[in-house]
This record gives C-alpha cells, sequence and structure tokens, in this order.
C-alpha cells in the first residue's frame, strides 16, 4: 500500500508539473530547419527544456508561418507572438544599437564578442533599447566569420562598387552605399529568386554551410571573402517582457543558462564544416576570390565613418560603440602577446 501510495503521489506531482508547462511559439526570422541559423533555434528549445525540466517549451515556426520574416520583432513587441529568433542586425532601423551590436563591421570575432556581450557589459547596454519596446533580448547564438558575399561580377576595385546592387544586412549596407553601392534587405527565402532574375547583381547571407542550403553556387560565379561586415553576428531569443516577467527568477536563470549553453554550441558547431562546402563549390565552378587590399581598405574606412554616425546620433549606440572599442583594446594586449609566427 505505501508502494501504492507513493507512485499515486508521484503521478500526481508529474501531472501538475506537465499541467504547469508553457509552450511559447516562437517565430523565427529563417526558414524552418535551416542549418546553423535556424537549427540554432532548435538547439536552444531542446536546452531550454532541459534546463527547465520541461516547464518551459519552444515551439518554432519557420519565416513566414506566423509572421513575415521582418515583421518578427513588431509582433513580439505587441505581445501577438510571445517570442522571436532572429539575426539581431535585422532591426538596425527600429533599434540603432541592435544593427551595432548585432554585427559590426571589421569589428570583433565570436571570440570577442562573445566576451563583450556576456562578460563586458554588453547585454545590459542593449537592453535598454528593447525594454522601451516591451521585449527581454537573449543574446543566445554567435556566427562566426561569414563569407564577403556571392557576386556575379568581380571586384577588382573600389570603383565596381558603384552601382551595385547588393542584399546585405546590418551596418555593412551603409557602408557599401557610402562606395555607391544600391543595398537593399531581402529575407533569406527570397534571395534564389532575386539573383536568378537579376532583381541583384550579388547577395551575402551566411556561413558556407547555410548558403548551400539556399542554392548560390548554382546561379552566381565568385564567392568573395572575408566577410568584412560581420566578423561575427548574434542570433537572438526575443520574448515579450509580460511573457518573461511571468516567469520565476529561477526559471529565468534556466533559461540564461541554456541561452549560453546554446552560444558554446554555435561556437563548436561552425568551424569544421565549412572548408568541405567551399571545396563543393569549386568543384560546381564557383571562383572563391579575396577582395583586393584596396577595397577593403576603402570599406573599413567607411565602415568607421558608418559606426561612427550611429555612435552620435543614437546614445544607446554610443554607449556600445564605446565600450566594444574599450573592450577590444583591453584584449588585445593579451592577443598581441599570444601571436604565434606563421611556419610558413
Amino acid at each position: 500500500m505505501k508502494t501504492v501510495a507513493t507512485l499515486s503521489t508521484a503521478f500526481a506531482l508529474a501531472t501538475t508539473s506537465l499541467a504547469q508547462a508553457e509552450t511559447l511559439d516562437v517565430a523565427s526570422t529563417f526558414p524552418k530547419n535551416m542549418p546553423f541559423l535556424g537549427e540554432g533555434a532548435e538547439v536552444l528549445a531542446e536546452n531550454i527544456a532541459t534546463a527547465t525540466g520541461g516547464e518551459v517549451e519552444l515551439r518554432v515556426h519557420g519565416a513566414g508561418d506566423l509572421v513575415p520574416a521582418l515583421e518578427v520583432l513588431n509582433q513580439v513587441s505587441s505581445g501577438a507572438i510571445p517570442a522571436g529568433w532572429d539575426f539581431m542586425g535585422y532591426w538596425g532601423g527600429t533599434i540603432p544599437v541592435a544593427g551595432l551590436a548585432g554585427a559590426m563591421p571589421f569589428g570583433p570575432g565570436p571570440d570577442l564578442f562573445t566576451g563583450w556581450m556576456w562578460e563586458g557589459g554588453g547585454m545590459e547596454i542593449v537592453q535598454q533599447a528593447y525594454t522601451p519596446l516591451n521585449i527581454k533580448m537573449l543574446p543566445c547564438h554567435v556566427t562566426a566569420p561569414e563569407p564577403g558575399g556571392w557576386f556575379n561580377t568581380e571586384i577588382n576595385s573600389v570603383e565596381d562598387l558603384q552601382g551595385l546592387r547588393m542584399r546585405i544586412s546590418g551596418m555593412g549596407g551603409q557602408v557599401l552605399n557610402k562606395l555607391g553601392a544600391s543595398t537593399q534587405l531581402i529575407p533569406g527565402g527570397e534571395l534564389y529568386v532575386a539573383l536568378e532574375r537579376g532583381r541583384i547583381d550579388a547577395t551575402e547571407f551566411s556561413l558556407p554551410v547555410v548558403d548551400k542550403s539556399l542554392g548560390f553556387a548554382e546561379i552566381a560565379k565568385y564567392y568573395y571573402f572575408p566577410g568584412w561586415h560581420q566578423p561575427a553576428s548574434w542570433n537572438t531569443l526575443i520574448i515579450n517582457m509580460d511573457v518573461w516577467d511571468g516567469f520565476g527568477e529561477e526559471v529565468q536563470d534556466q533559461i540564461m543558462a541554456a541561452c549560453k549553453a546554446t552560444v558554446t554550441w554555435s561556437l563548436a558547431a561552425a568551424p569544421e564544416p565549412q572548408g568541405a562546402i567551399i571545396d563543393e563549390f569549386r568543384a560546381q565552378g564557383v571562383e572563391t576570390k579575396r577582395f583586393p587590399d584596396e577595397v577593403l581598405d576603402a570599406l573599413r574606412e567607411a565602415s568607421v565613418e558608418v559606426l561612427e554616425e550611429a555612435a552620435a546620433n543614437d546614445p544607446i549606440a554610443g554607449e556600445a560603440y564605446e565600450s566594444i572599442k574599450a573592450y577590444m583594446a583591453k584584449a588585445e594586449i593579451w592577443d598581441d602577446l599570444q601571436q604565434i609566427p606563421s611556419g610558413d
């Protein structure tokens, strides 16, 4: 009888726990299960379910399934949907600091960007801009340096950027515009057709493993490096603040721990697969090229102008910019001393 009573109590507790479980519908800005970017949301969902003991679960919806990809921020802010999964830089037009902190041209790589965001005060600075929108911002996925993009014309000089029609997200578009390009933001699911039909001359999106899923190697001749516009970039889980405040402090801490675990996954998962995929692209006839130094120098100079303008025009962006520069300056003392000469 004691055993039966114990089992009955355990069942009752389990039933109560299940009844209290909360499932959040998450509208992604990426196609469902897109390698690495969409996949990151699924990894986060698993980590949150584990960390909270099933008390909080994420149900991830692909771009456009609940709301259009570029409407996610507004819909989370209004409470129409409880949560979203995004590239932070998509919201630079609404939240200036999101453009700068989402991916900083010629800025820190994934290790330093992670350090600044999680330990250097970055998350607290950026959250200041999300709070008036009634959104909790959780930086849960950092992307390794991206390629410079896919082009159907060679870029041999700065003049070749003039009149170039390119899809590019984040502050990189503002930089290219200063050099005479015409840039636009197009969701990932629409890029193949836009490039194939000549609506754009070039595009960037993400890592080679992601670009493969979008088929760019079938329709573009040149794959340029380095990804000056996004040496690292942040994907974030954004949660309506009323929903976030409804969680207890313990659950909030568990979600934060799951978020950090997903950052670790994103750092570990990115490097190894990319080389083999680049070889696949080359076998398809794609030429991998590097931007000439002259072009990179011009892009760097224009990037400083764009960053300084953003910092001057918005106090939170200015605070973030000065904070990132100070963090990098401190870190570079260590990095410079640790440089090992090449064996070539």
